[in-house]
């Protein structure tokens, strides 16, 4: 017999985190526990408002699972019972944990994957004032890449501050939609000069038909325009990247599966996170030998981490024991 167990977790940042969208002082979790035997299975979702839920809604939607998930639903069940989103995240990556507790053979080797290895991990920088990114910049200059923030007006700015503050670190940008096409060629132009590398979701998903006009001298990587496989072709005019991350796509079942569409499909391959803790990025690390950008550093942006957590030396990051997950 299977018991299902939803848990709602908090956990203070180690400071303020902010996007164009808004700002958080802590990550607030979704945890699932799927107990059959002497095994336990784990999975970790962040609900995302930007994307309709709420905690509420996303423990409404696992709790209404509860007969079929107690019953033994498998993951392929689970991918037609609920929509992709964070609530068949959380699920699908505790049935993959109680698979690899119960058989005792890695998570990693029942998805098909011989070996996980270490993976240096993007961090990321809050959106802010031009002088203050500076500062973060500088902080964080030992490391070799950068994920930087950023809100529309004013990012010339802030993306030269940046590179004034981090003159050797690779350079990729988030603008999470707050790019209009009139302001795009400034702010490409801008990323140009600092050697940015990739820029993410410069414009609004469902307004970004443009993209397959405009200048693309930088690649561009689609992530609120992406969750699934679904309409994944549609996208190729219009991004030469996408960002795969587990809370959109439900789950590590459908992003191993939107991996391989993607790669087929001439995509580079960004695994990205929302802000959780190591429970969340470890299912993320089965994807990143595949990927050109890493962007797992959601614990590193705690106050502290769950218990077992993901060892992180500098921006690498390893791969989880089994303690942890998989």
């Amino acid at each position: 017999m299977r018991q299902l167990i939803v848990e709602m977790q908090r956990f203070p940042l180690g400071q303020a985190f902010v996007i164009s969208r808004g700002s958080r002082s802590e990550a607030v979790v979704v945890v699932v526990k799927l107990r059959e035997g002497d095994a336990t299975g784990h999975g970790e979702c962040v609900p995302y408002a930007r994307y309709g839920e709420s905690l509420e809604s996303v423990i409404e939607q696992i709790e209404a699972l509860r007969p079929q998930i107690e019953a033994g639903i498998d993951r392929p069940a689970l991918q037609n019972a609920i929509k992709a989103g964070a609530a068949r995240n959380a699920i699908d990556c505790a049935l993959w944990d109680l698979e690899a507790k119960i058989t005792h053979v890695p998570a990693h080797i029942l998805a098909g994957i011989d070996r996980l290895s270490p993976a240096t991990t993007a961090y990321t920088l809050s959106l802010g004032t031009p002088d203050s990114m500076f500062k973060a910049a500088q902080t964080a200059a030992h490391r070799p890449l950068l994920k930087v923030k950023l809100g529309g007006a004013g990012d010339a700015a802030r993306i030269a501050a940046v590179r004034a503050g981090a003159p050797e670190s690779s350079l990729i940008v988030d603008a999470n939609e707050a790019w209009t096409p009139e302001i795009y060629a400034e702010n490409l132009a801008a990323c140009v000069l600092a050697d940015v590398e990739l820029i993410e979701q410069p414009l609004p998903a469902g307004a970004d038909e443009a993209l397959a006009h405009l200048p693309r001298l930088i690649p561009i990587c689609a992530d609120e325009s992406v969750h699934d496989r679904h309409g994944l072709s549609e996208l190729r005019a219009r991004y030469d990247a996408i960002n795969i991350k587990l809370d959109k796509t439900g789950g590590l079942t459908e992003a191993l599966l939107l991996a391989q569409a993607a790669s087929d499909l001439g995509f580079k391959l960004f695994i990205g996170c929302m802000v959780g803790t190591s429970l969340a990025m470890a299912p993320a690390l089965l994807l990143a030998g595949g990927a050109q950008y890493v962007d797992l550093d959601g614990p590193l942006l705690l106050a502290k981490d769950r218990e077992n957590g993901l060892t992180y030396q500098d921006s690498v990051v390893f791969p989880p024991k089994a303690s942890l997950w998989g």
